[in-house]
């Protein structure tokens, strides 16, 4: 059985290889596109701090609404006991259209982005000081694209989520010429 602890160590050991990867990224290299519909490094980077700052946000929102009784706790759903893998196999198409709520609007330098990704570490252990691990298969509040999932899926997917966007930068650093 997962444990808070481990599922952060988790998240901790993807945002460092993300984090890692990007370290010697010049400001034009983070900039650079192969196609203008692909998103570059700081794009990709900036993604992440959205998606990931409101998936935080809104399970912190969804066990204290539970907690206070504003909201049923409820451990069924049509992804019950699913890893995330599978999760988003079934529920993602090839491309999928990011949400508008994690889109990156704002641009500018990588390391800002970088730094603010990083800075979402604390606020993901504080709030898994905030929920207890017999909460972990409570159902969070669902993902926009995939839907139902539950506070364990919700962090692994925190975890799936920075490793395919490192891979996506990995491509973009390899095409560079």
């Amino acid at each position: 059985m997962q444990t808070i602890a481990n599922l952060l160590e988790q998240v901790a050991i993807e945002r460092k290889l993300y984090i890692d990867q990007l370290a010697n990224v010049s400001n034009q290299q983070a900039q650079w596109k192969q196609n203008p519909e692909d998103w570059n490094m700081v794009e990709i980077t900036e993604h992440l701090f959205w998606a990931e700052q409101g998936a935080i946000y809104g399970m912190w929102k969804t066990i204290d609404a539970i907690r206070e009784g504003s909201m049923k706790r409820v451990f069924e759903s049509v992804h019950q006991d699913m890893p995330v893998e599978q999760i988003i196999e079934l529920t993602w198409q090839a491309k999928e259209i990011v949400p508008a709520v994690a889109a990156p609007r704002l641009g500018g330098p990588l390391q800002y982005w970088i730094a603010a990704l990083e800075s979402l570490q604390q606020l993901l252990a504080a709030f898994g000081q905030h929920l207890h691990n017999d909460e972990l298969r409570v159902q969070a509040h669902p993902h926009p694209i995939s839907g139902a999932m539950d506070f364990q899926q919700r962090f692994e997917f925190l975890g799936f989520h920075l490793a395919r966007h490192r891979n996506q930068c990995a491509n973009v650093l390899a095409a560079i010429v």
